[in-house]
């Protein structure tokens, strides 16, 4: 890592991101990170690396044209490490980087919050649909 200099850690601390608004760069975060299948793919790496059979067979509906893009996705963000053995047949694992690990407690609590309510709101969900239009 570079060093930097006092006048360069002032700047970056005087930057201020508010998802609010429109061109925040917070907001493709939050896009990424708010995806179903980012916080599916995220979860199934709790436990550590995978490779992609091995994500199409954890996460159910995949398929896997989404979950390649999913994954680069993840990747581009530095969310995800891909690593490549050159082996034959070639094998890829994918696992979350340090930053990705930060990420996991919060995506794990809306896993954790959507199983433990769902009857709840599928309860909300045909009350609001009973009503008249």
């Amino acid at each position: 890592m570079p060093t930097r200099t006092a006048e360069q850690r002032r700047a970056e601390e005087a930057v201020v991101f508010n998802a609010f608004l429109a061109a925040c760069p917070t907001r493709q975060v939050m896009a990424t990170i708010g995806d179903k299948w980012a916080g599916l793919v995220v979860n199934a790496l709790a436990d550590g690396a995978r490779r992609h059979g091995e994500l199409r067979t954890t996460i159910a509906g995949a398929s896997q044209k989404m979950l390649t893009q999913t994954l680069r996705t993840l990747e581009r963000d530095g969310l995800v490490t891909r690593t490549v053995t050159p082996t034959v047949p070639v094998r890829v694992d994918y696992e979350l980087t340090d930053l990705g690990l930060t990420l996991l407690p919060v995506l794990r609590a809306v896993k954790n919050w959507s199983e433990a309510h769902i009857l709840e709101v599928q309860t909300a969900r045909d009350a609001y649909d009973a009503r008249p239009a």
